[in-house]
């Protein structure tokens, strides 16, 4: 979801912080949540500031660069392997045990494929 505006965001602090409203009273009448006011008047009390926090940019990966090397290992030592059998070696080999989905998730980062070419190509 996108934070709200500057512009209502100042416009709730501010009415709150003259008195004009509760907390759900502005919540309804700018139709957020009572949450979404009570968090950003804690804000501004504590930094001064009704800019919206930098986004965190969500969990980190589970199989980070050393993992991609062992993988990559494992698709050039097999190539006909299934992803749920590289997930498998791969957890064998690093102690970290994923499903095959994210193991097409991370081929398909690394730019990588399973696919051998014809003997045509």
């Amino acid at each position: 979801m996108r934070p709200h505006s500057a512009d209502l965001r100042q416009r709730i602090v501010t009415l709150y912080e003259q008195g004009e409203g509760s907390i759900r009273q502005l919540a309804q009448r700018f139709q957020v949540s009572p949450d979404s006011v009570r968090l950003l008047v804690k804000q501004y009390r504590a930094t001064g500031s009704i800019a919206p926090k930098p986004y965190a940019g969500g969990p980190q990966p589970t199989l980070q660069g050393s993992h991609h090397e062992v993988l990559r290992e494992l698709v050039e030592a097999d190539n006909d392997a299934t992803l749920v059998q590289l997930a498998e070696r791969l957890g064998e080999r690093t102690g970290v045990y994923v499903s095959g989905s994210t193991i097409s998730r991370t081929l398909s980062q690394l730019d990588m494929t399973r696919k051998k070419k014809s003997q045509g190509q």
